[in-house]
């Protein structure tokens, strides 16, 4: 007892008196934290550096205020926005016949191409002064959602103009008269705009692009001026091919110092006319048989003026932070939008589909291995919703949350990859015949576009959602690069000592609270609310302090290689994730009002999430390379073992009974579906709300057919002539059965072709 108050005493005295501690702690810490620092390249910094930390740095401090979350303001619809919805955006969804779209013409038809610029479609973010719309995130996301389960085509069209592009970079850093000359016609669809980025060599590298643009003087409207003699090819450029006006990011060269004494400025981003001598746009691309406009566009010593570069010459060199914090819109607008709706289409029409189609005599929604797919298609469908929502809600803040956004990116196009297989599977021949009623196939074909674009899914898990996160998101480990890169090393040692203070209690802390939850189960964690949902967000506050522990452990081990060890790394990313999904699901049951009918969708969202956090910790401690120091994490966050799992089968049967039943529930499920009366979606739709107004009808049917009242050989037309006749229905249900039969048959049919027409 005595040995441990004597180590007591000397700890505290350690600690507790400055010039110790600075000898003994704090300068054998910051020379080992200088060793093991990550290097970072400029663009790594400028991407560090840019966006903001919004509800992932909560998620990472161990600790999360789940208040805060809570009074986030509910994104909501202004009334501007939703007669919008209800008139224009309608009307646009009544004229789009995406099966001629797609497999005839190659390209939206004129009307509708005159429709998206007249109407606004392409002005949402441009402000009312310039003659936009001036639309909120939501507006925007809501209104590509509904669009793309009408048309995947139309809604890429549509997004473009209003993600990544000339319009986003010029309210944010263009010069007043870049904004006076662009903005307008932009507005009025006057100019058409595109952005290119991505080309051969460049790719998730954006920051190697070779495209260059050399300071020289040149001639520009009959007079000598300073500019930039640029060359560039660029592919996969959405628009490319109709643009009238395109954004180029390209490297800056002085080499003659006509600017200053700098040689390579870095990234720059300008704004040329399409029309202008030299550039080459109109070579299509073909991306997985859809038809929106993608090409690629050269140039070859193209001159431009300084007075093109977006900001002016003060913009030169500063493309690369407009490129990170611009691209969180596409992250966290268009993408998510385009995946919500693959969940919304598809649980409206799996679900029909499954009561609809029958197989030995019963609906295939009665089979279990059909349930289990229309169960994931269900709670994924309320996660990307909820995800939507809450991130969306974010940039209407007027933040811009880089790894959130990056995390919706990823996590929600994977999740409408796993909609739409569990939509292909339960439809199956109905499903892969494409034709006019085929509601699924151009989604399906279009699911690997959203997988790839705006970084592809592999970069954004691998190094950006953690190889941002960990960083930027982490109370202290910014800061303390900070300090170490200052040049004052007396002044940086007494500012990494306070922050290494605070940063050794902070550790101390998540690793003495992970361990006490592990062993109470989270019993004792902060929950905001009482109820069912109450233990969620226990073991989601749980997971907080094990994410928060072992970053830090991971960080201290492995420094710099943390950012190559790629497999470790993103499961701990996979761990951040799954808490900010998992936390939309909480929050929007809690703005809806908590709906008793949406529990089973809350449980098995966040039961997905929890399973996953439980893997991707599994996947690290069974990888991480120090033995000793994996044994000891594992032990502190998971004491009594790992024990989440997969929902429950009476979970996935009650979403199954929900979605199954036409209603209020079902149709707030799938809001965002477009339901179109002349086409498949409507076909289907009627023929599901047919069969289930007549539903006792037909299971009387079947038990007269089983007890011999009516031949079992007979089908359905002939089963209830037979009953008629023999007066066991009426003539009124009678033919109610026959009509609902007529339409299931026509809402199970596929298309067909001479072969002449194919």
């Amino acid at each position: 007892m005595s040995v441990f108050i004597i180590l007591l005493v000397v700890v505290i005295v350690v600690f507790a008196i400055k010039d110790i501690r600075l000898n003994l702690i704090t300068r054998p810490t910051f020379k080992m934290f200088k060793k093991v620092l990550p290097p970072l390249s400029q663009t790594e910094r400028e991407a560090m550096e840019a966006g903001d930390v919004w509800w992932d740095g909560e998620l990472f401090s161990g600790d999360p205020d789940w208040q805060k979350l809570h009074n986030y303001p509910r994104p909501q619809l202004s009334e501007q926005e939703t007669t919008f919805i209800e008139n224009q955006v309608e009307a646009l969804l009544a004229m789009l016949d995406d099966y001629k779209i797609v497999q005839k013409d190659k390209d939206l038809p004129k009307e509708v191409w005159d429709f998206l610029k007249t109407e606004g479609f392409f002005a949402m973010i441009i402000p009312e002064k310039f003659g936009g719309l001036e639309f909120s995130a939501i507006a925007n996301s809501t209104i590509v959602s509904k669009i793309a389960t009408k048309s995947l085509t139309a809604a890429v069209t549509v997004m473009v103009p209003n993600s990544l592009g000339p319009g986003e970079l010029l309210l944010h850093y263009g010069t007043t008269e870049q904004q006076n000359r662009w903005l307008p016609s932009l507005a009025k669809g006057d100019d058409v705009p595109c952005f290119a980025l991505t080309g051969p060599e460049a790719g998730s590298d954006a920051g190697s692009i070779p495209d260059s643009g050399v300071v020289c003087k040149g001639e520009h409207d009959g007079k000598e001026v300073l500019g930039l003699r640029l060359n560039w090819s660029k592919r996969y450029i959405t628009l490319a091919p109709v643009a009238t006006v395109l954004g180029l990011a390209f490297k800056m060269y002085d080499p003659d110092g006509l600017l200053g004494d700098e040689k390579e400025l870095g990234i720059t981003c300008a704004l040329i006319p399409t029309d202008h001598p030299g550039v080459k746009t109109g070579e299509r691309h073909y991306p997985l048989n859809m038809a929106f406009m993608n090409g690629t566009t050269y140039g070859e010593d193209v001159f431009i003026p300084l007075d093109w570069i977006i900001g002016g010459q003060q913009g030169a060199g500063r493309g690369w932070r407009m490129l990170v914090e611009c691209l969180s819109a596409g992250r966290g607008i268009s993408l998510p939008a385009l995946s919500t709706a693959t969940g919304h289409l598809a649980a409206k029409m799996t679900s029909a589909y499954s009561v609809v189609r029958q197989q030995f005599g019963v609906s295939i929604g009665q089979f279990e291995g059909v349930q289990e797919g229309l169960a994931r298609i269900g709670g994924l469908t309320y996660a990307l919703e909820s995800c939507r929502l809450m991130t969306a809600g974010a940039i209407d803040l007027k933040l811009s949350p880089s790894v959130v956004t990056a995390i919706a990116k990823y996590h929600m196009t994977e999740m409408g990859r796993t909609v739409m297989n569990d939509a292909m599977d339960i439809h199956a021949g109905k499903g892969i015949q494409v034709g006019p009623n085929n509601y699924l196939a151009h989604g399906y074909m279009g699911i690997p576009v959203s997988i790839t674009v705006e970084g592809a899914n592999i970069l954004t898990r691998n190094l950006m959602i953690f190889g941002q996160g960990a960083t930027r998101c982490h109370p202290f480990v910014l800061k303390e690069m900070e300090a170490a890169a200052m040049e004052d090393d007396d002044a940086a040692l007494e500012q990494f000592d306070g922050l290494l203070m605070n940063h050794i209690v902070f550790a101390i802390s998540n690793a003495s609270m992970a361990l006490v939850h592990g062993l109470t189960r989270g019993h004792f964690a902060k929950a905001p609310v009482c109820g069912e949902t109450a233990a969620y967000y226990k073991q989601l506050g749980r997971m907080s302090r094990g994410l928060a522990l072992t970053t830090d452990v991971a960080m201290l081990m492995l420094g710099g290689e943390l950012k190559r060890k790629e497999m470790i790394s993103a499961r701990l990313g996979d761990v951040l994730s799954h808490l900010y999904i998992a936390s939309t699901v909480l929050k929007r049951f809690e703005d809806e009002g908590r709906q008793q009918a949406d529990l089973p969708f809350v449980k098995y969202a966040i039961e997905t999430s929890l399973y996953e956090i439980g893997q991707a910790f599994d996947g690290f401690f069974k990888n991480f390379s120090n033995p000793v120091v994996n044994f000891a994490l594992k032990r502190i966050v998971f004491p009594l073992g790992n024990h989440y799992h997969k929902p429950s089968d009476a979970t996935s049967q009650r979403i199954c009974e929900h979605m199954t039943q036409p209603g209020v529930f079902r149709n707030r499920l799938t809001h965002l579906c477009y339901i179109d009366e002349n086409a498949g979606t409507g076909v289907m739709e009627n023929a599901f709300l047919a069969m289930h107004d007549m539903q006792n009808q037909f299971k009387q049917l079947k038990q007269w057919q089983r007890k011999g009242k009516v031949p079992a050989t007979f089908d359905i037309e002939q089963a209830v002539d037979y009953a008629l006749e023999h007066e066991l229905l009426t003539k009124l249900d009678a033919e109610a059965m026959h009509h609902a039969n007529r339409l299931r048959m026509q809402a199970i049919a596929v298309d067909n072709f001479k072969s002449e027409d194919i």
